[in-house]
């Protein structure tokens, strides 16, 4: 035993050697712990594996897992092969050891220190360089697959003529390279460095020379290469000028050549190439001279251009140039930016054309019927009635509809119909009892599709077209259970002994197992253990309620599925479900985006498709491949099954390279146009976030001449959302309408501008959103004139909260608890006017959802606010129209309960209601007050009974008794409906 303290004759502590069995267990821990380690690894190679195999999407795992892997090898390989190799020469030029000075007295003890372990730490260094490095390479797979599978945009950019490609695929990946070679030498100069520093080729403190002639070459050659790297910088800098970001007055993301560019940077890149490569053949001379001076004077030379020329000149010709007359100056070059910004978004092809904002028919009336073939005016507004849709359509607790509808199209008796729907989706939440079971066995999917006309009410609550449960409706038969939609985040674990529950009615539970193919078997007792391990659930290793056809699934969100098998793309917010084929399908729009396409500005993603939906539910935001881009196309139309989450992937734009890239990096992912049915095409629209993009690009860029961009005179703004406080920009709106130039009604998508800095409307623009027209994609903009002043949506706003008729309607609608919440404000183009119209909401009473209650119609300075669209219209047109009201046929009629103290409380609370509105007529404010204390009191012994009736059936409730309101008016203070 080794002493411890203590001299010859002192005391000595024996310190203990752990005993055998101490070691071995010491051992067995270090083995279980690398083993565990590993195994943890493992678990997600392989259930990452298994899924991309369940989804028959494996080809993208392997061709990007194999692409990572092979750059991880190569480029980390090069940099310890660079690394090292120079660490052995340095170590092999190493100087004769002679007389010592303290210099190298002071360093001899770290050679001999590291003497025994010099190949080892040569091993070590080269290792962790070298996995630093190919772990950089590795996350390049992007570049690389783009530059190795680039196709030719067949466009040239105006200033080298080169293809767009160059500077889309191309320049990216020399780019790496190049950071990657100077990576290379400064560490190789580094290590070189210190290495002959260490072995005495350098000194500091020491006389005579301060390096040897061997170190003199070494670190010579080393520099040339980091001077020749810096040259083909330079070179490559020429190029990068075409894509290049800088501050410009005319816009915030400018991008591309401007004068100074063209004619003070680019030909100083050029000569500072010049001098960086006769620089470099200096330094590579001192291996024959022998000696600093010249490269060292060749250095100072190409320090003192870079300063000179690369930033005095320009900043000179700026100054003295351009800012006496930039307009001049600038023009040409603002004028590619222009051509190319519009090109690269897409909105080249816009059509804007003037409209004079004021109506050209005197004679109102006239143009009431006009209004019916103008426009099918959408009063459900999707973002406000999903409580509505919970309330009455809920049925059961574990069911819950997203916080924002979506809007579609379906066709009865040969007719589109404008349709808000939505999906009865699992909410975990409400199950009765959480545990593993009811929460990953029991409960596994939602149920159901609910529509409703988007054109209609009744009594102020939507007409559904596709309701109840099981769904009955419009929509046929279909499959009707959801595994996979956009609130369904948990894994669920299906196919298996345990029986899943569909939903529950009079009769009791309704339960079924999973048919589908989707989601990785549970069969194998590895993949058990590997989703334990990556779940963190051990359950899932020896649960009993697993067992033969047992299936697993997850990433069950739609953009997630799609993100998942198609990472190259960018996914729109907004996914959206349509009944295809008897199936519900999710339709994710994507896009593919690159930041290099030259002279095109740049935007934001994330603050460019930012809005008040948007800064209220996350879930609408773009999920960006990279954010800042300056090229974009809908190129993939994707769909999700929402029973077997099988997703396909379909070409859309049929020319985009990028995408066509993509296709040859991942050969078999992306299906031909041809395969969408045509079931499936009378669905898709185009999408919100390019609709988004697109617009915001159109505030600087509907101009098409320099000078007008460059004074700034024209440049618009996309408005703030005028019924939300967020601050947040007005979303776009899905309508069926007709634009000046159309003959006949298109479903699409709609946005306002005013001036910047003011409220007025300066243009209105649209884009035919049907993918079966053959103007599907068209932007339309209807631009107002600067000379007189047409309201915009902030201002239409303001007089409904100003006038005093309407203002007083809106306190009686508010009364005592209640809320008012403004729907969407629609514009529709009317004979050179503007008809805006919004639907007003009352969401009051115990029940607290909202019911529409008023609409407000504005159209050449006369304002309604009316209980209906029609009354409204025919208020301010001063005139019925001529067509035949809609039928109430097949409405959805006031809810009634098989529970007969429910039912009397309703019946209680519609006695009430009608005599409100009774004393409304009258202005009888006093009975008006009593009613709705009779009203309040009778709806809360609704919902109290209902409640009680709830708890008694095990928390679900009853189908005939979900919907406890007096002709489907909740509100206690709802006014006149």
């Amino acid at each position: 035993m080794p002493d411890r303290g203590g001299g010859p004759t002192g005391p000595r502590i024996r310190v203990g050697r752990p005993s055998r069995r101490v070691r071995t267990l010491l051992m067995t821990l270090g083995v279980l712990a690398v083993l565990g380690m590993a195994f943890t690894m493992f678990a997600g190679f392989w259930t990452d594996w298994l899924w991309y195999r369940s989804v028959k999407y494996s080809s993208v795992f392997t061709t990007t897992l194999w692409t990572k892997i092979g750059l991880f090898f190569v480029f980390g390989l090069l940099m310890a092969l660079a690394v090292g190799f120079n660490i052995w020469l340095a170590h092999r030029l190493r100087p004769p050891l002679s007389a010592m000075s303290m210099e190298q007295q002071s360093l001899d003890r770290y050679r001999m220190g590291i003497a025994p372990y010099k190949t080892w730490l040569l091993l070590g260094i080269t290792a962790l360089v070298g996995l630093i490095a190919g772990a950089s390479a590795s996350s390049q797979w992007r570049t690389w697959l783009m530059w190795v599978n680039g196709v030719p945009f067949h466009q040239k950019d105006p200033q080298f003529h080169l293809d767009v490609s160059f500077y889309a695929f191309d320049l990216p990946w020399y780019r790496f390279l190049l950071g990657f070679g100077f990576a290379a030498a400064i560490l190789s100069l580094i290590a070189a460095a210190l290495t002959h520093y260490l072995y005495g080729g350098l000194r500091i403190t020491s006389p005579g020379a301060r390096a040897t002639s061997a170190a003199t070459g070494h670190l010579s050659v080393l520099l040339g290469v980091f001077v020749a790297l810096k040259a083909v910088a330079y070179w490559l800098d020429r190029y990068g000028l075409a894509v290049k970001s800088s501050d410009f007055k005319a816009t915030d993301n400018w991008t591309g050549l401007r004068y100074v560019d063209a004619n003070a940077y680019l030909p100083a890149k050029t000569i500072l190439f010049c001098i960086a490569v006769i620089c470099a053949l200096l330094f590579f001379a001192t291996l024959w001279r022998r000696t600093w001076q010249l490269p060292v004077i060749g250095f100072g030379l190409m320090v003192l251009s870079a300063i000179l020329i690369g930033g005095l000149y320009p900043a000179i010709v700026q100054k003295f140039q351009v800012q006496p007359n930039e307009q001049a100056k600038e023009a040409p070059y603002v004028q590619k930016n222009l051509k190319a910004t519009r090109e690269a978004y897409g909105i080249d092809g816009a059509k804007v054309s003037d409209y004079s904002g004021t109506s050209k028919t005197k004679d109102k009336s006239t143009l009431r019927d006009d209004v019916d073939s103008t426009a099918s005016i959408r009063i459900l507004d999707p973002n406000i009635v999903s409580p509505t849709f919970q309330q009455l359509q809920q049925i059961r607790n574990y069911y819950a509809f997203p916080t924002n509808l979506d809007v579609d199209r379906y066709s009865k008796d040969g007719k589109d119909q404008d349709t808000v729907i939505g999906l009865r989706e699992l909410n975990l939440n409400g199950i009765p009892k959480n545990n593993w079971i009811n929460d990953h066995f029991r409960y596994t999917h939602g149920y159901g599709v609910v529509a409703a006309k988007g054109t209609e009410t009744q009594d102020g609550q939507p007409v559904f077209t596709e309701s109840d449960l099981p769904s009955t409706g419009d929509l046929g038969k279909y499959q009707q259970q959801i595994y996979y939609g956009e609130k369904t985040t948990a894994y669920s674990i299906v196919g298996g002994p345990q029986k899943e529950i569909d939903y529950s009615d009079d009769s009791g539970e309704k339960t079924t197992s999973y048919k589908g193919k989707s989601g990785v078997n549970l069969a194998n007792p590895i993949n058990r253990a590997a989703y334990a391990v990556a779940f963190n659930e051990p359950q899932i290793l020896y649960s009993g309620a697993i067992g033969e056809g047992s299936r697993i699934l997850y990433n069950r969100t739609p953009k997630e599925r799609v993100e998942a098998v198609a990472p190259w793309l960018t996914i729109d917010g907004d996914a959206y479900p349509a009944v295809v084929n008897h199936r519900i399908q999710w339709i994710v729009d994507a896009y593919t985006t690159t930041n290099g396409y030259p002279y095109a500005s740049r935007t934001t993603l994330g603050d460019t498709t930012a809005d008040s939906l948007t800064a209220t539910n996350t879930n609408r935001a773009v999920v960006a491949q990279q954010n800042q881009v300056n090229y974009i196309r809908n190129s993939v139309k994707a769909t999700v099954d929402a029973y077997t989450g099988e997703v396909k992937l379909y070409q859309w734009d049929t020319k985009d390279p990028v995408l066509k890239t993509w296709m040859k990096a991942f050969p078999g992912t992306v299906q031909p146009r041809t395969a969408i049915s045509n079931d499936l095409l009378a669905h898709l629209r185009y999408p919100q976030d390019l609709f988004k993009v697109q617009r915001e690009l159109l505030t600087r860029y509907h101009v098409t001449d320099a000078q007008t961009f460059l004074t700034g005179s024209e440049v618009w703004q996309v408005p703030d959302d005028p019924t939300n406080k967020s601050g947040n920009a007005v979303p776009p709106y899905y309508l069926s309408m007709k634009m000046p130039d159309q003959a006949s009604q298109a479903f699409s998508l709609t946005t306002t501008f005013t001036p910047n800095g003011r409220d007025n409307l300066s243009a209105f623009m649209a884009v035919d959103a049907d993918a079966k027209s053959s103007d599907y994609g068209r932007i339309r903009v209807l631009k107002l004139p600067t000379s007189t002043t047409v309201d915009g949506p902030k201002q239409v706003q303001s007089q409904l909260n100003s006038e005093q008729d309407i203002a007083s309607a809106i306190k009686l609608l508010k009364g005592g608890d209640s809320d008012i919440e403004y729907g969407n404000l629609l514009t529709v183009p009317l004979d050179e006017g503007l008809l805006y119209v919004e639907p007003v909401y009352v969401r009051g009473g115990g029940l607290k959802y909202p019911l529409m209650r008023k609409v407000l119609v504005t159209y050449g300075g006369k304002t309604a606010f009316e209980d209906t669209l029609d009354q409204a219209l025919n208020k301010v047109f001063g005139a019925e129209s001529s067509t035949n009201p809609p039928s109430d046929e097949g409405t959805t009629k006031p809810p009634t309960s098989s529970n007969p103290t429910v039912q009397q409380a309703l019946n209680d609370a519609q006695k009430a209601f009608d005599a409100g509105q009774e004393a409304l007529k009258k202005n009888d404010w006093t009975a008006y007050g009593q009613a709705q204390k009779d009203l309040e009191a009778a709806l809360k012994r609704a919902e109290d009974a209902q409640a009680k009736a709830d708890r008694t059936s095990g928390g679900s409730g009853n189908k005939s008794s979900s919907s406890p309101s007096p002709s489907g008016s909740p509100s206690s203070s709802s006014g006149s409906g």
